[in-house]
């Protein structure tokens, strides 16, 4: 169970200010969360095999092929900074 100290916790991880009436409402909500879970909890899964994927979708993505792409020149043409053929960038350090 989720007590005012619970929330009090999670905004001060979260780096937000909660109010008192906030606080409250919170910790109602929290608790109907967990007690939805405590239903999941609940249910009897015997023989059931685990999904880890609702859809079973494999790679979607294009096939990896070559193809024709920038050359050097068209690449670094609207870099503000370049040095020999490669894009400069300041110093982060």
């Amino acid at each position: 169970m989720i007590t005012i100290k619970d929330v009090e916790h999670i905004s001060w991880l979260a780096s937000i200010r909660v109010s008192e009436e906030e606080r409250e409402e919170l910790v109602a909500q929290f608790n109907t969360i967990l007690d939805y879970f405590q239903q999941l909890d609940e249910v009897d899964t015997e023989g059931v095999e685990p999904t880890y994927r609702v859809v079973d979708l494999a790679n979607v993505f294009r096939e990896d092929v070559p193809r024709d792409s920038l050359t050097q020149d068209e690449a670094l043409r609207n870099a503000p900074r370049r040095e020999e053929g490669y894009f400069r960038s300041p110093r982060i350090v």
